[in-house]
């Protein structure tokens, strides 16, 4: 497929003009990799390096493992696509998000594998959301959208049929295929069949100070650990008696990114989601 074609296409479907995000600023770096077009806004095509798109590889970070998997692929014309252009270490606090390696970035230009990037407009309430696409795959009604982040709605109300945050947590772990963690905060039961799902990084406090207007107990998310920046949200989860259930910050995405690979392969362009690792610290 003509990239510049794949290109509008992607801009008409996923980006409307009142978004905005921030990435670019943190990239300084690597700017000599990247588009003007990415430096500006921060979304969109964040590496041009092919005319052509053969194959679409998606996933959510623009990890070292990613990208080695696609070069090891020795495939050419090429489109990764990430929901984050950085890779997610909680450990490395304050500084949690890290470049792309200068080294991948080469190879990727020499190989003509460009990088595109959709970050709140993959959050953003609709058919391939990442909040959506979460619930969806816990068998979740979505009710309706809220929380407004960078211009975007990117959490959901959800009606569930399981009673009990023990039994969400149970089911939460068995759909993600690793340990997750349940802050029960609030009574055991899920009031009035509503959870409220974030993907990402969804435990915040203006989240829980919605979840209270609207008398929902339960937060399925995906980073939970208390620290610095989480610590006002997590005392006014227990506070008020809002639980929290915590899955990973690359568990709760993945899903959208996955979707994403639907979304491709009904333009008829081949699409492929690599797998990385859930960092369990998340939790």
């Amino acid at each position: 497929m003509d990239a510049k074609t794949l290109y509008r296409r992607l801009e008409n479907d996923f980006i409307p003009p009142n978004l905005s995000d921030d990435w670019a600023q943190y990239m300084e770096s690597i700017s000599d990799y990247l588009t003007d077009e990415f430096k500006a806004r921060s979304m969109g095509l964040v590496c041009d390096n092919s005319a052509i798109i053969n194959k679409v590889y998606t996933a959510v970070f623009a990890s070292n493992h990613v990208m080695r998997c696609i070069l090891d692929k020795d495939e050419t014309q090429l489109l990764l696509f990430v929901h984050h252009p950085s890779i997610w270490d909680i450990r490395k606090y304050p500084e949690y998000f890290q470049l792309m390696g200068r080294d991948f970035l080469q190879q990727f230009r020499e190989r003509r594998i460009s990088i595109y990037n959709l970050h709140v407009p993959l959050d953003a309430y609709g058919k391939y959301s990442t909040s959506v696409s979460l619930a969806e795959t816990l068998g979740f009604d979505i009710i309706k959208p809220f929380y407004r982040y960078f211009g975007a709605e990117v959490a959901v109300y959800c009606a569930t049929k399981i009673g009990s945050t023990r039994e969400l947590n149970m089911l939460f772990e068995s759909t993600l295929g690793h340990k997750t963690i349940l802050y029960p905060y609030g009574t055991d039961e899920i009031k009035n069949g509503v959870v409220a799902v974030v993907a990402g990084s969804g435990n915040n406090l203006k989240v829980h100070e919605n979840m209270l207007k609207e008398g929902v107990n339960t937060l399925v998310t995906g980073i939970t650990a208390r620290s610095d920046w989480s610590e006002e949200a997590h005392n006014f989860a227990e506070e008020h008696q809002i639980n929290i259930l915590g899955g990973t910050h690359y568990s709760t995405e993945k899903p959208g990114c996955q979707a994403m690979c639907e979304y491709f392969n009904s333009i008829d362009l081949p699409s492929e989601f690599i797998e990385d690792t859930p960092m369990l610290e998340d939790l």
